[in-house]
């Protein structure tokens, strides 16, 4: 039996930041040899990446995946585009809703699942800066509250 637990390899914080993040899907990643090999010495970057949908298939732009040390020949472009392997209901659901004005497909996480590369990508709408400043003040009482609940206890 395969291992079926999760190990994360790069998340991206920035689009939590600026994006609500309406809707999730998990896709499969189309990769190389030494890309998976680079993976797993979590050598990814996904801070820049964006993701879009041409001719009913769906690629990844700007994911960095550095080159795997003893790949020499072998290894790929760090900033190649990559696909996405996708449902074909899932991926006309994606493109019904990008229709829609502000809408963007983000990518979320990129972990490892058993022994398969899967990525995380969400159906985003930009913040504005209000919304950023409400994030950044509830986390802010949050911590406060955490903070005061562990004084208390202490006593």
């Amino acid at each position: 039996m395969a291992n079926t637990g999760i190990k994360l390899i790069a998340n991206n914080k920035k689009a939590y930041h600026d994006y609500f993040i309406l809707d999730t899907f998990e896709a499969g990643l189309a990769l190389h040899g030494t890309e998976v090999k680079s993976l797993r010495m979590g050598k990814c970057s996904i801070k820049e990446a964006f993701v879009g949908v041409e001719n009913e298939e769906v690629y990844i732009y700007g994911m960095h995946i550095s080159p795997y040390e003893k790949g020499n020949i072998f290894n790929k472009d760090p900033l190649r585009v990559r696909k996405l392997l996708m449902h074909k209901w899932e991926i006309r659901r994606l493109v019904g809703k990008t229709k829609e004005k502000g809408i963007t497909i983000m990518p979320l996480k990129v972990y490892f699942k058993g022994s398969l590369v899967k990525i995380e990508i969400g159906i985003a709408k930009g913040k504005k800066l209000y919304d950023k400043r409400q994030d950044i003040a509830k986390k802010d009482q949050a911590r406060e509250a955490q903070r005061e609940f562990k004084v208390r206890n202490l006593d």
